[in-house]
């Protein structure tokens, strides 16, 4: 299931505020460790850190 965008602001001192639904949705739980990277073109992507090690781990980049 796809969820509806959410409209989110950014404070003052660059801070977004994730809905829980979204987190969820995404396999990502509160204190979860995140790695943050642009895309480009206004995308952020947010990769749980677990599987970005394990993706780097099977491409034999470390």
């Amino acid at each position: 299931m796809i969820r509806e965008p959410v409209e989110l602001q950014v404070d003052e001192f660059g801070r977004v505020e994730l809905p829980l639904g979204v987190l969820a949705e995404a396999g990502i739980s509160p204190n979860s460790s995140l790695l943050a990277f642009s895309d480009g073109d206004g995308r952020i992507v947010l990769r749980r850190m677990e599987d970005a090690v394990q993706d780097l781990l099977k491409s034999g980049s470390l």
